[in-house]
């Protein structure tokens, strides 16, 4: 699929790190989208991170350790000693 971009500001962005790197508009832009890419994924690893975080905290706060503990003990009847299913 061919791409027609038709903003001037882009055209312009492109054509300017094409010369200032002595490369073609296509590589520059495609580094840029990589880049751009790996960040956003970054930004949403980070946020999820923080939702659970923020989750584990309200379940800790909500829980006390005698809560965890005997959801522990449950647990601890469904497995081995080596930690497979019984």
């Amino acid at each position: 699929m061919a791409l027609n971009i038709k903003n001037p500001r882009v055209q312009e962005l492109a054509r300017r790190a094409a010369e200032a790197t002595g490369r073609t508009q296509v590589s520059v832009m495609e580094e840029a989208l990589e880049r751009f890419l790996a960040g956003a994924t970054q930004v949403r690893t980070t946020d999820a991170n923080d939702r659970a975080r923020t989750l584990i905290a309200q379940l800790q706060a909500e829980f006390g350790p005698e809560d965890l503990a005997g959801a522990h003990a449950d647990l601890a009847d469904l497995y081995d000693s080596d930690g497979l299913p019984r």
